[in-house]
């Protein structure tokens, strides 16, 4: 029996790369990834916060440092997160976490001995409240 459920999920994964939305999330992957300026930013945002992990960790750091790093960190995160392929590609995410939820959720409520049959997808979006979230959009 745990076999045939394992074989049914694994089908259910072939299904998922099969869906509208695992292929639009899959084409803004690899918009993002070839897009070069997005690749630039992202690389310098990493430097930088590796320089503020540096200078935090020493003993005799220097605040302006710090502040001027953070300044930079956030002007970065600023214009990676309004990139047009990082848009698109956090516009896909969403969607298909939002999917994914809602399998877990119908996975849930049979685990949990309710009909899967009347689980409803929930409306989604952000309740402000970050214990019930897996991670920001």
């Amino acid at each position: 029996m745990a076999a045939d459920i394992i074989k049914m999920t694994m089908d259910l994964g072939l299904a998922l790369q099969q869906s509208e939305s695992y292929k639009v999330l899959e084409n803004a992957r690899k918009l993002n990834d070839a897009d070069e300026e997005l690749q630039k930013q992202i690389g310098e945002f990493n430097l930088a916060r590796m320089d503020l992990n540096n200078e935090l960790s020493k003993e005799e750091r220097s605040e302006d440092r710090v502040n001027d790093l953070n300044d930079k960190i956030h002007e970065l995160y600023v214009q990676i997160m309004n990139n047009e392929s990082m848009v698109a590609y956090n516009q896909a995410k969403n969607q298909m976490d939002s999917l994914m939820q809602y399998l877990s959720d119908i996975l849930s409520a049979a685990v949990n001995g309710e009909d899967p049959t009347k689980v409803e997808r929930s409306a989604g979006g952000c309740t402000g409240s970050c214990g019930s979230c897996s991670g920001c959009h």
